[in-house]
């Protein structure tokens, strides 16, 4: 009964925001680009004075990740990408094509849901939010319940930044009784007009179910490729980068590293002077029972922790200093854990002939869990890179730490924390999320054309004021006659 209580509260508290976001975003609807932006500016403002305190609090509650790196994350989402979208046009007249005569209006989609992970909740929080209001929508937040209160405290400092510069009060909400009946409602409620979802894929599809328009996410079991004329020592620098900020908590980050033949030795000892430790077949074996529960989902306990936690959990002992554990893996699928999306500091270790054998085991490695999203390849040649570009996914990140690269810090993606994945990945857009993807475009389009009807044909056509006559047009004497010679060869048939 207790349970049944709490879901129906839950569901109401629920309503009430989108409700009440709803009211407040038909009045921003209305604010022109200067109102937008002084409001935006607060809420970056106010997201860079709490940047540490919020990370502070993402750590101590879901126990993922590094506070200085969620500290980053958290100005990455508000200075970095304010930045970025300071000169996009998404209020009013944002085209004009004179010669065609087609004008293009900005309108805001309306009210938004933004699904929010556990692994990036606060600077997750702070870029919807920031994208939404840039494009003059509301948005109501679906926290993961384990990571309640920074969530909730993100959002209530990203609210009322936006209302002490002008802002409709409660245009920014968030969930505070989370349940999987209030987020079904806020999916489906009249009031939501589209869902941001970033999370796991099974939350990812419910909102591509939810009946309206959904830009979500898919997993990135992201494969990084040394090649032989790669810089090595940069290569493995970027590798452990990438996989070491916040403890590998972005779904960009690096999950096997696959190295040729020829250069293989000097890739494992590079690993190893920098901090890489290469398990046996059996602290692999007991580093992947620890990993990952029902099959090969992850463990909660061992997202986004250091290599030495996830040694110290799995009884294995490791030098001191070491950043990330890596397992040789022989074949990818069943049997070979360490082939699945691993958020945290360990990485499958594959060996390759040639580069033809690594397109082939990416690919592989890409349908197991992370087709559409991203591809790492370290080398000289760049040749070779567009070859790797014919591979399943939309960003393929050429000598860049992955994590920094997938979500535009270290390229020039556009910054963002919802990196779409296309339809191959079972999104909507392949792109990096931004505020143009929150916006519906209206066109005033005048006519270029004349339309003039075409009484011999019975018909109506359009053509170009410049278009000629076709040099092969019958006209109608010719047909009257073709039709008369039919008719009289008809009648002497007939006669005889």
């Amino acid at each position: 009964m207790e349970k049944f209580d709490y879901d129906l509260e839950s569901v109401q508290a629920t309503r009430n925001l989108a409700r009440q976001a709803k009211m407040a975003q038909t009045q921003l609807a209305k604010f022109n680009c200067e109102q937008i932006d002084k409001i935006i500016r607060n809420m970056v403002k106010v997201a860079e004075e709490n940047a540490v305190s919020l990370a502070s609090l993402a750590v101590e509650e879901t126990g993922f990740g590094k506070i200085v790196d969620k500290t980053f994350k958290n100005h990455f989402a508000s200075t970095e990408l304010y930045e970025f979208i300071k000169p996009m046009k998404t209020i009013g007249v944002i085209k004009e094509d004179k010669v065609n005569k087609l004008t293009e209006i900005a309108e805001p989609v309306g009210l938004l849901m933004g699904i929010i992970p556990s692994t990036n909740p606060t600077s997750t929080t702070i870029y919807n939010a920031i994208i939404a209001i840039k494009s003059r929508n509301g948005i109501v937040f679906s926290p993961h319940p384990s990571a309640l209160k920074c969530t909730l405290q993100a959002a209530r400092l990203m609210n009322e930044a936006a209302v002490a510069a002008g802002a409709p009060a409660n245009i920014i909400g968030c969930i505070s009784k989370p349940s999987m009946a209030a987020t079904n409602e806020l999916m489906k409620c009249d009031e939501v007009a589209m869902i941001i979802a970033t999370g796991g894929s099974a939350m990812v599809k419910a909102a591509y179910s939810a009946g309206k328009p959904a830009l979500g996410v898919g997993p990135g079991n992201v494969p990084a490729y040394i090649e032989r004329t790669a810089n090595i020592p940069q290569a493995v620098k970027n590798i452990i980068t990438s996989k070491t900020f916040d403890n590998g908590t972005i779904c960009a980050s690096e999950q096997s590293v696959i190295v040729e033949e020829c250069i293989r030795d000097q890739v494992v000892e590079e690993f190893k002077r920098q901090g890489g430790y290469f398990m046996t077949s059996a602290e692999t074996n007991q580093v992947a029972q620890k990993l990952f529960v029902r099959g090969h989902s992850m463990n909660a306990k061992m997202v986004g922790r250091s290599a030495k936690y996830i040694a110290d959990n799995a009884s294995i002992t490791i030098p001191a200093g070491t950043k990330v554990l890596l397992g040789e893996q022989q074949g990818v699928g069943e049997g070979y854990p360490l082939s699945y999306e691993k958020l945290t500091t360990v990485l499958a270790f594959y060996t390759v002939k040639d580069w033809q054998e690594a397109c082939e085991l990416c690919i592989s490695l890409l349908h197991n869990g992370g087709v559409g999203h991203s591809l790492s390849i370290h080398t000289e040649t760049p040749e070779l890179a567009m070859k790797f570009s014919e591979k399943p996914v939309f960003r393929i990140l050429v000598n860049t730490p992955s994590t920094h690269g997938g979500v535009g810090l270290s390229t020039g993606l556009a910054p963002a924390f919802t990196l779409g994945c296309g339809t191959w990945g079972g999104s909507a857009t392949s792109d990096n999320v931004t505020p143009m993807h929150l916006i519906n475009i209206k066109r005033v389009a005048y006519g270029i054309k004349e339309c003039t009807e075409n009484t011999n044909l019975s018909n109506s056509a359009c053509q170009a004021q410049s278009s000629s006559p076709s040099p092969s047009a019958v006209s109608d004497d010719q047909i009257m006659t073709v039709v008369n010679e039919v008719i009289a060869l008809l009648k002497k048939r007939g006669d005889n």
